[in-house]
């Protein structure tokens, strides 16, 4: 499919970038993705929007991928879409049957007939053939789109635990006991928070829970009444011509004002022997995932162990690499690798019984993978951590956080990382009205 280019330049990007959010919301389909100008090896653009759906696939776990192998042959094109984690049961023998208040399709890719990249100070407009006489008048209402207005009727939100705290300790202790057994050696263990009967503004959520983590990989997903903010700081997998790119995130060490301690907190998750021993078990699980469709000798570790801070956390992150022959197709690299690793365990089918066993909720697009699949047939995904999902018609609010469980863990311990990785979606869901900045209040 051909596309019309333009590129346009401005000079307030930052601007730019808030007009393009708010002027999006029109639409009843769009992906919305960030890099929030982290400068990382491997970054192709600093934003995108995706918007108004031409051809589209959206389908239950059965038989996905080769569905979504077909639509992204035929298509030629970029697709942007989304997997939910329960895209497991299409690759392994598994199932999904817990408490779903969501409801979000399995598996969701579509071809935006609007297609707009922010690289720096250049704003390019990739859009269809069939509409590009659009392009000038779109940029000039993108330049002056204000915040649309959401009427929020109960704005006291009462955020309630899946799991209670005392539970929490019993099914960890349950977990453990499989891994003294030998059944698993890590298992990524979830926790739902939710709030029922909710109204929220979902782009001023959105904007709030990106200021305050400011992460590379956020994303906001439209689809009708389905609503995705995504604060992620993890990079599922990516492929640039040949090469696979895969950046696990096991290891996590709260941030402090004091930049004696925090240096000393960074130092420490670097040094800390569970921490490590977590994303070590992770790196081989992504190394054995790279290796079914990497040429033989090219799976290599790029950096292992890493510390990178951001406005919240620090953490561990690993950085595996491959090489794929050129008939490789894209999506079978994807298929051959998911569900990512740091959301599973180690074996990971093993981890994935224990996760169904244990959870009380359907983890549906947390855990997943938003991104998108380029006429070259590279593609970028994230891991979908840190995020608020949102049913409009149900009026039902939720977010996940979970942390890797070995024979070192204690209950106490993670039950507390549980709380730091949730903070920054309970407090922007808690002070969705407050016109402050978020940023500036002490929270974090």
């Amino acid at each position: 499919m051909q596309r019309t280019i333009r590129i346009f330049k401005t000079v307030d990007i930052s601007e730019f970038k808030s007009n393009l959010l708010n002027w999006s919301q029109q639409f009843e389909t769009l992906i919305w993705l960030d890099s929030n100008n982290h400068n990382q090896q491997y970054n192709s653009f600093d934003c995108a929007l995706a918007a108004d759906e031409f051809t589209s696939i959206k389908t239950d776990y059965y038989n996905a991928f080769e569905k979504l192998k077909e639509y992204q042959t035929l298509t030629k094109d970029y697709i942007f879409g989304y997997l939910t984690y329960d895209v497991k049961n299409d690759v392994e023998q598994l199932s999904s049957s817990n408490f779903d208040g969501l409801h979000f399709a399995d598996l969701y890719f579509f071809q935006p007939k609007k297609l707009i990249f922010v690289k720096k100070e250049a704003i390019e407009f990739h859009y269809l053939k069939m509409i590009d006489d659009e392009i000038e008048s779109d940029f000039e209402e993108i330049k002056k789109a204000k915040a649309p207005k959401i009427e929020i009727i109960n704005s006291d939100i009462n955020i309630k635990l899946r799991i209670p705290q005392r539970e929490y300790h019993s099914k960890i202790d349950e977990i453990l006991a499989h891994i003294q057994r030998g059944d698993i050696y890590e298992v990524n263990f979830c926790q739902e928070f939710y709030a029922e009967n909710t109204t929220i503004n979902p782009v001023e959520v959105y904007r709030h829970l990106n200021e305050i983590s400011a992460p590379p990989f956020a994303s906001f997903l439209k689809l009708d009444n389905k609503i995705a903010m995504c604060a992620s700081p993890e990079r599922y997998i990516k492929k640039e011509g040949l090469k696979i790119i895969s950046q696990p995130i096991k290891g996590t060490a709260k941030r402090v004002q004091s930049k004696l301690d925090d240096t000393q907190l960074a130092a420490n998750l670097m040094q800390n022997e569970k921490e490590r021993a977590e994303n070590v078990m992770i790196v081989d699980l992504v190394r054995n995932d790279l290796s079914k469709t990497a040429k033989k000798g090219s799976v290599k570790v790029e950096e292992l162990c890493k510390v990178y801070s951001f406005k919240q956390v620090h953490q561990l992150i690993s950085t595996v690499v491959s090489e794929v022959k050129e008939n490789t197709h894209p999506v079978d690299v994807i298929r051959d690798t998911f569900p990512m690793g740091s959301m599973t365990g180690a074996p990971k089918v093993a981890a994935m019984k224990i996760i169904e066993k244990f959870e009380e909720s359907k983890r549906g697009l947390y855990s997943g993978t938003v991104g998108y699949f380029t006429p070259e047939n590279d593609f970028n995904f994230n891991v979908i951590i840190r995020s608020i999902l949102y049913n409009a018609s149900k009026k039902y609010v939720s977010y996940s956080v979970g942390g890797a469980i070995t024979a070192k863990s204690i209950p106490d311990k993670e039950y507390e990382e549980c709380l730091l990785k949730a903070k920054a979606m309970k407090y922007v869901l808690l002070n969705q009205n407050n016109e402050d900045d978020v940023t500036s209040r002490g929270a974090f």
